[in-house]
């Protein structure tokens, strides 16, 4: 079964840090793009961060505090968040479109999510 499974959401002050894993299962991840998504109640879901084989994307939003990775011996993505703020609390979601560059093109399959909340 093709899944994505994110973990690593939680809640932390303004400044801190968190890292958000993304596990895949029923595939090769380090095949195919893949990329981070936030999205906040009332508002679509957008854009945060992309990783393919020889490229990595990020939103201006987030652009020298995030760094996304990955082990493909874990067949995990990761995204390093740093320098917090409120701004960024949202549900992250993990999700690939099949392709093998970013940015994702129509998204295939999405992860459940995993909230981070941003405050003091």
């Amino acid at each position: 079964q093709v899944q994505l499974v994110e973990s690593g959401g939680g809640l932390v002050q303004p400044g801190e840090s968190l890292r958000l894993s993304c596990a895949a299962s029923g595939f090769t991840l380090d095949d195919y793009a893949i990329g981070w998504f936030r999205q906040v109640p009332e508002k679509d879901r957008e854009g945060v961060s992309c990783i393919s084989s020889s490229d990595t994307y990020y939103a201006d939003s987030v652009k020298g505090r995030f760094t996304i990775s990955r082990d493909n011996a874990k067949n995990t993505v990761y995204l390093q968040m740093n320098n917090l703020r409120a701004e960024d609390t949202a549900v992250y979601y993990c999700a690939t479109s099949w392709g093998s560059s970013c940015p994702l093109g129509y998204i295939e399959v999405w992860g459940q999510g995993t909230l981070v909340t941003v405050s003091s």
